[in-house]
């Protein structure tokens, strides 16, 4: 059977460079923590890995925090804006459910920042509200991610930090999907913080991290020991950290091979829309080489999975993380896109994707299409 995996923004194949430091790094056997030499050669694993991690997301190697994974580095960014103050949240329409869910955990309050029909958050609404801040809500804080993991939009996010800088806010920002396929520099962007996760770039998954500028003030969310510079308790995950370090290396390598990507992603949009007449979600925005998000009325979404699936095709209907809920996109609703958010499928490729496969997967689709517009002919009659 057809194998083909183009899912890499749920999780990419972990890379064998970073199945290798990970699998080193788990036969040495020493804390981090500890100062005997097995201690200290773990020790200078994680230091290379935090080096590694912080040049694929142009960020000083000293501002980088090991944490489990994408969720807890967006959580501590969440957290620790409103125990520095922040009040009141603005959070994008579009932003992974995550966010949302740690912001309205907390204290603060939280207002959603809308988006255009491509999915692109609205400038002049953030201007507008930031101009109409009141003292009584603290620090502004709000959340842009980089990259939609749903749609691949890129967000406008150096223009925001502009504007949520210029009254002295805190931009948390999302990069978990961005990462490791277009090139990410945090400093240039103006984030205060930035998170990423090891397994969306071809790291073993449970590592992620969160570099903070120097208007960011952590609040430690773990406590115990004084791991990460006192930011987060716990023993680090070595093997895991390791493995992050290495692919993160070796994403860096790869960026210009993810970036060549965009003419397989368009190619196969162009066929589909030709022959289908499906819609493509942001096409008409700044998009991640390696995404396409579309719908074809009247095929839903759980009904393509499964129909590729037993064809060997992997995909998804969305977000890995909200897979199993049935209930349609909040991205895409956030876009206007009505019914059409039950019929969307998210394709993803990455690292070891080749284009035959993006040709194979439009020929099943099509297939599968054409299967279920004949048994509504049949139904129908």
């Amino acid at each position: 059977m057809t194998r083909i995996y183009l899912d890499y923004n749920g999780t990419a194949p972990i890379r064998p460079e970073a199945l290798a430091a990970a699998t080193e790094a788990m036969t040495l056997g020493g804390n981090p923590s500890s100062v005997h030499a097995s201690g200290r050669a773990a020790r200078a694993i994680v230091e290379t890995a935090r080096e590694q991690v912080a040049a694929l997301i142009g960020a000083p190697a000293s501002t980088i925090v090991f944490t489990s994974g994408g969720t807890e580095a967006n959580a501590l960014a969440v957290e620790s804006a409103v125990a520095a103050g922040s009040r009141r949240l603005l959070v994008g329409a579009t932003e992974h459910d995550c966010i949302r869910a740690t912001a309205e955990a907390s204290a603060g309050i939280v207002e959603t920042w809308p988006v255009d029909r491509n999915g692109v958050a609205d400038l002049d609404w953030l201007e507008a509200r930031l101009q109409a801040w009141s003292p009584a809500d603290g620090r502004p804080f709000a959340a842009l991610m980089l990259a939609n993991n749903e749609t691949g939009v890129i967000q406008p996010v150096a223009e925001a930090a502009a504007l949520v800088g210029a009254v002295d806010g805190w931009l948390h920002v999302d990069a978990v999907q961005a990462a490791g396929k277009v090139a990410v520099e945090s400093r240039a962007l103006g984030a205060d913080t930035l998170a990423i996760a090891s397994h969306k770039i071809g790291g073993p998954a449970g590592s992620g991290a969160l570099t903070f500028g120097p208007r960011a003030v952590l609040s430690r969310r773990l406590h115990g020991g004084g791991q990460e510079r006192g930011r987060r308790g716990g023993t680090e995950n070595l093997s895991g950290i390791a493995g992050f370090g290495a692919a993160a290396q070796a994403a860096r390598r790869d960026l210009p091979n993810l970036e060549a990507q965009s003419f397989w992603r368009d190619s196969t949009a162009n066929r589909l829309a030709t022959d289908a007449g499906v819609t493509i979600f942001g096409k008409d925005a700044p998009r991640l080489p390696n995404t396409l998000c579309f719908a074809a009325p009247g095929f839903s979404s759980e009904l393509q999975v499964m129909s590729l699936d037993l064809e060997g095709v992997m995909v998804s209907s969305g977000s890995a993380c909200s897979s199993g809920k049935v209930k349609a996109s909040h991205v895409l609703l956030a876009m206007d896109a009505g019914a059409l958010a039950g019929s969307a499928l998210r394709v993803s490729g990455g690292w070891a994707t080749i284009q035959a496969e993006w040709v194979e997967f439009a020929d099943l689709w099509l297939a599968a299409l054409a299967r279920q517009q004949s048994r509504r002919r049949v139904s129908a009659a």
